[in-house]
């Protein structure tokens, strides 16, 4: 039996670790692989980060201990989300990487966060040139990551269609709705097209869903009708299936270029026509006029919206097309990748369980 330990951001609470590490650490072990994951956030950290809580010092430390402690424990072959140990220097991670054979997985441009910061700028750089390999998540980190280790695979963030297949589809909201799905963190970016928003209900009749948490009701936009709910791995495709219209504003910076698109990618799996921002890995989800809008400015926003609304044949037609080109994002599609890819590297230094 094949020993392998995935290295994880956070638990199953968090959507990089749920679809990336977790879904296809599963797939693994149901095969000749002994899996071990050790996440390093606790599912509390998350609770208090979705709910703007303080952050307890205490509760980081703690987490920084237990990783230490995982890695001595771990077997030689490491699939790591992003670093071992966020914010401390490359020369530290380095030091518990010895005798390692690990592979690096990013699905959003983590570079920026450390953009500026002396003793971390080049971290990143340095784990990837001494990777056995690395799995991003866009074309934009596929790029850049190939001029520093040649060994790379692009692999989306992927959903599994059995979950959105097996599951009854609910009838539609009775108001047509916009549907937007992410984190507190980012609902910046709802916030950033506030004025779109206010012009749009001025002219038409809808509701804006958020999926997120429900604390965010404080930070409503004026003039919009809108509805807070709470995510929840049990309710989300139900959410998602009874909305109109996904959608997936962001801004034309450095972080945005770099991430996955997820979100228009469970869009498509739910049946969803797509509007989006044509920024990064976006405008290789969506393509226009087959199963969503690329708009640039917001009355262009304000026109694929209205456009899908008033005339429903075109709205059945990029229904359609989405579930079928769903299944090129799907775990079912790049399962086998993923294995081919993790064996190759790891081959020369199998180690086994006796």
């Amino acid at each position: 039996m094949i020993n392998l330990t995935f290295f994880t951001k956070y638990p199953t609470q968090g959507a990089t670790s749920r679809y990336r590490s977790f879904a296809f650490a599963s797939r693994l072990s149901e095969m000749n692989y002994n899996i071990e994951i050790q996440s390093f956030m606790p599912i509390d950290y998350l609770n208090r980060l979705f709910s703007n809580q303080p952050k307890q010092k205490s509760q980081i430390l703690l987490s920084y201990l237990e990783r230490c402690l995982a890695v001595f424990r771990s077997s030689q072959n490491l699939i790591i989300e992003r670093e071992l140990f966020p914010y401390l220097p490359y020369g530290i991670e380095k030091r518990f990487l010895q005798g390692k054979n690990y592979i690096l997985d990013y699905d959003d441009n983590v570079w920026e966060d450390y953009h500026g910061k002396k003793m971390l700028e080049g971290k990143y750089d340095d784990l990837v040139k001494n990777a056995a390999g690395v799995i991003v998540g866009n074309n934009f980190l596929e790029e850049y990551v190939k001029k520093l280790n040649p060994s790379v695979i692009k692999i989306p963030t992927v959903i599994n269609l059995d979950t959105y297949q097996t599951n009854a589809t609910p009838q539609k909201f009775d108001r047509f709705s916009l549907v937007w799905i992410g984190s507190p963190i980012t609902y910046r970016y709802i916030e950033a097209f506030a004025s779109m928003f206010q012009t749009l209900a001025k002219n038409l009749d809808f509701d804006l869903i958020i999926i997120a948490s429900k604390t965010l009701e404080g930070r409503a936009i004026s003039g919009v009708s809108m509805k807070f709910y709470d995510w929840s791995s049990e309710t989300e495709v139900a959410l998602l299936k009874q909305s109109h219209i996904g959608i997936m504003p962001l801004n034309d910076d450095p972080f945005s270029q770099g991430k996955s698109g997820f979100k228009l990618i469970q869009y498509q799996a739910a049946g969803l026509p797509s509007v989006a921002s044509p920024v990064g890995e976006n405008c290789t989800i969506i393509q226009e006029g087959m199963n969503g809008f690329l708009p640039k400015k917001h009355n262009e926003w304000i026109d694929a919206i209205t456009q899908l609304h008033n005339d429903a044949g075109l709205y059945t037609q990029y229904s359609q097309y989405a579930l079928q080109n769903a299944f090129h994002f799907s775990i079912q599609k790049y399962f086998p990748i993923y294995k081919n890819f993790i064996d190759t590297l790891f081959s020369t230094k199998i180690e086994t369980k006796q």
